[in-house]
């Protein structure tokens, strides 16, 4: 007995190791040795073939970005759950995509969904998987060939093929998803891009570190002579994800390795490699594949209409691109975004998808656009939906095999360079910045409140109660409210002309700073105020700051006024209020001096200028980017919380005294003060009345809705959709 359970327990050690070593290195007992290998995709030239039950035919991708995050979480929740998938699947399909592509492994009720979806449905849904690196790894000291990089690429890369087969029946915990993974969802898989946006030092780190290891040689990948070390070790990981579905599953699908303009494989005039720190270089021109490969290979980039900037540059730089005649767009514009494509294009063998492609619908903005109305921030739905419908054509005739958008839903944790050091990163799932491009990418928008907004800008003044008045002097009112995306403002006034009159809401937030005057009017406030709102017509509406609590001015003064503002600090009661101006460009090159003085100057915008328009996506003339509308004798106002110097709303954060602290500390407040008014005369003075404060949390509200971008492209996909099904 004692040797029948020593004997057990060897047995099960034996197999927990089997287990563990499966796991962790892809080690499996091969019963299938005569089975022959399968694949529904192929590559031909430069077209992408799918069988779809009748043979392999071309396939156009025409697709959507879809991320993890929803209002209330972060991306490693993973907290969208089986239904919303099922929702989404039939949304996208319906406005004609035949393709949804992800960046990195979900939790079990993505491919639980995709399953359900598919497995009886003749016109399926198909999908892209990405392999995510960790942003710490590649921004780290260590080139690819560290084995946090290119191991974990290599290891992950089995994970991802066990689960769309349906072999993982484990939790992976929050790094990349959770849950039991028993669907088996391949015939849906078109195929793998491995990788991301790669960081062009961690390439040439690469590359000079491991200089002698530029050429591999796999069953199914192998390099050129001319390969980088990186691209070889591309190679290797592209190599190794078909061996182990090959052997252990019998099949093959496409696989692309992710790409974008900085690391683009270009060779680029010297003023641009010089000015714009282009140096480095991926081209999967260099990794081939063998006869035992049978799906095949595509290139995949990251291409976007505004960046990088030296793209601008193509129609000067003596680019070979066909001519210029060929890319001059009706209002004499040059379309640096369709030559730029097609250089991309015509540089390759296999067939090019752009993978993502895309404008933001925000408020806030981080680079200009180049005259054809494609900015990355700054537009309204409307816009963006031309937009995408531009890039769409524009990807299509410079010839290649397929587009994704980016991207399906807007996603309020995501940050952005120019905004990200103004908010709590801890805490921005659980609140809407319009300030923030990056949250609004998505055609598919999360607005506040559960089936409806607390407000909308559009002169019905119905969903406003006495309970929202602040303060009621002479023939001006005053009401406040609030939600998750928004302070909204009320204002009355009899007999108002909005030709003449002119209205001015002072604001006060902080208890730290602020001046009861205006230089402009001396002892106006009854209140110490930090902003100062000006509602003068239709044209010149906007919205000042006191210097002192000027947030460009504490970040980034010597990129922007040419001065160290922590030695010239302004007064706390400084009577001197300015632009509200969010930082564009932050030069970091040494030889672009202004006027020799040795300083770099940042290109800033006056993000505080007011927009008019009807706020309602009800309207017939909705304007997304609408801050303000008169009707009558009232005038509706909604500013964005960042706006307003808010660090996290959901708890009612705000910036601490800049100068006490050299940067931006949070201060928490439970109310705020506001009046209006007007200031034509000495004796003017408005009255400031209170405006209670509580937050929400971590329990936002919000609901769908699909922009006009959904509608945009629905209109186009849908006829290539019923051109192609005959």
């Amino acid at each position: 007995m004692k040797k029948f359970l020593i004997f057990c327990g060897a047995v099960i050690l034996l197999f927990i190791c089997w287990w563990g070593l499966s796991g962790k290195f892809g080690l499996f007992i091969d019963l299938q040795t005569d089975k022959q290998v399968e694949s529904f995709t192929a590559v031909r030239g430069k077209e992408i073939l799918v069988d779809r039950g009748e043979g392999l035919k071309p396939f156009e991708i025409r697709g959507i970005n879809m991320g993890v995050g929803i209002p209330g979480h972060f991306a490693t929740d993973y907290a969208i759950d089986k239904e919303t998938y099922l929702r989404w699947f039939r949304e996208i399909q319906d406005m004609g995509a035949n393709c949804i592509r992800v960046y990195t492994i979900q939790n079990d009720s993505f491919y639980n969904a995709m399953w359900e979806y598919n497995h009886d449905n003749p016109d399926p849904l198909y999908f892209l998987h990405g392999l995510w690196v960790n942003d710490y790894v590649q921004n780290s000291h260590r080139d690819a060939y560290d084995s946090e990089f290119a191991d974990a690429m290599i290891e992950d890369s089995r994970t991802l093929v066990d689960i769309i087969h349906g072999n993982k029946k484990f939790s992976l915990g929050v790094d990349l998803g959770k849950g039991t993974y028993n669907k088996d969802v391949s015939s849906w898989c078109l195929g793998y891009i491995l990788g991301v946006e790669w960081e062009d030092t961690t390439v040439e780190f690469t590359n000079k570190m491991q200089d002698d290891r530029n050429s591999y040689q796999g069953k199914y990948m192998y390099t050129t002579s001319d390969a980088s070390p990186f691209e070889a070790m591309l190679a290797m990981t592209g190599d190794r994800i078909i061996e182990y579905e090959t052997v252990r599953y019998k099949q093959q699908r496409l696989v692309a390795f992710s790409n974008w303009p900085t690391t683009d494989p270009l060779e680029w005039d010297e003023l641009v490699k010089y000015y714009f720190r282009k140096f480095a270089k991926v081209d999967v021109e260099h990794i081939k594949t063998t006869e035992e490969f049978l799906s095949g290979q595509f290139a995949s980039y990251h291409i976007y209409p505004y960046y990088p900037d030296y793209l601008g540059f193509l129609d000067i730089m003596g680019r070979d691109v066909g001519q210029k005649a060929e890319f001059m767009e009706e209002n004499g514009i040059y379309n640096s975004y369709r030559a730029y494509l097609k250089l991309i294009n015509e540089h390759h063998s296999m067939p090019v998808v752009i993978a993502e492609y895309g404008v933001p619908s925000s408020r806030g903005r981080a680079q200009d656009e180049r005259g054809l109305g494609r900015a990355q921030g700054g537009m309204s739905e409307s816009e963006q939906g031309e937009a995408l419908v531009s890039c769409y054509g524009d990807i299509m005739a410079a010839g290649c095999a397929g587009s994704i958008a980016f991207t399906w839903q807007d996603e309020w944790f995501k940050r952005t360079w120019n905004t990200m050091a103004y908010t709590d990163l801890t805490k921005t799932a659980f609140w809407s910045d319009y300030q923030t491009n990056e949250q609004y990418f998505g055609i598919l928008s999360f607005d506040p409140g559960e089936k409806e907004s607390v407000c909308y800008v559009d002169g019905d003044i119905s969903e406003w109660t006495e309970d929202d008045k602040v303060m009621e002097k002479d023939d001006v009112s005053l009401w406040s409210k609030y939600d998750e995306k928004y302070v909204y403002f009320r204002v009355h006034k009899e007999n108002y002309d909005p030709g003449n009159d002119v209205l001015y809401i002072p604001i006060d937030t902080t208890p730290k700073s602020g001046s009861m005057s205006w230089e402009e009017k001396d002892g106006v406030f009854d209140r110490a105020a930090d902003f100062l709102m000006i509602i003068d017509g239709m044209e010149n509406s906007r919205i000042l700051v006191q210097e002192r609590y000027e947030a460009l001015r504490a970040m980034y003064s010597q990129r922007a006024y040419l001065q160290d503002a922590y030695l010239n600090e302004p007064a706390k009661d400084t009577d001197h209020f300015v632009e509200i101006r969010m930082m564009m460009q932050v030069p970091n090159d040494p030889h672009d001096e202004v006027e020799n003085t040795g300083w770099d100057i940042g290109e800033t915008f006056n993000t505080g200028n007011l927009t008019y328009g009807n706020g309602n996506p009800k309207s017939p003339d909705f304007n997304s980017l609408a801050d303000y509308i008169i009707q009558g004798d009232e005038i509706e106002i909604r500013i964005p919380w960042l706006l307003l110097n808010f660090y996290n709303p959901s708890e009612m954060v705000i910036h601490d005294d800049y100068y006490e602290h050299y940067g931006i500390e949070r201060l928490n407040i439970d109310r705020m003060y506001a009046g209006a008014g007007s200031l034509g005369n000495k004796t003017d003075r408005i009255t400031m009345g209170t405006i209670e404060l509580k937050g929400w949390g971590r329990n936002p509200t919000s609901h769908e809705r699909l922009k006009q971008g959904y509608y945009d492209l629905q209109k186009i996909w849908i006829q290539k959709k019923q051109a192609e099904t005959g």
